[in-house]
């Protein structure tokens, strides 16, 4: 009688640390890549040379004025060789414009 007792006790014990350890919450998982660096405070950076930056965007200004009407003619079935140039100029100098005034 005495070890019967002694394994229903054992039973009961077994049995607590089962539920306890299914109660709790798990952790949660660890993020699945680092959080990017915080990016620095944009500070006012001297440009190379403000005259030849001045220079390209009026170039750029330029070369987008006249696309419309390229490509009116382009409708029209007439194609001009040098839009697709303009084009590739006017690409060329908004990335140079863009990499110069964001760094």
């Amino acid at each position: 009688m005495k070890n019967r007792w002694v394994i229903v006790v054992a039973a009961v014990m077994l049995l607590c640390c089962y539920l306890l350890a299914q109660s709790r919450f798990p952790s949660p998982p660890p993020p699945m890549e680092p959080a990017p660096p915080p990016r620095p405070a944009k500070t006012r950076v001297q440009l190379n040379d403000p005259l030849e930056l001045q220079r390209e965007a009026r170039e750029l200004a330029d070369l987008a004025r006249t696309i419309p009407a390229d490509i009116d003619n382009v409708n029209r079935g007439i194609i001009s060789k040098d839009v697709g140039e303009k084009l590739k100029r006017i690409e060329k100098l908004s990335k140079q414009l863009r990499s110069e005034v964001t760094r």
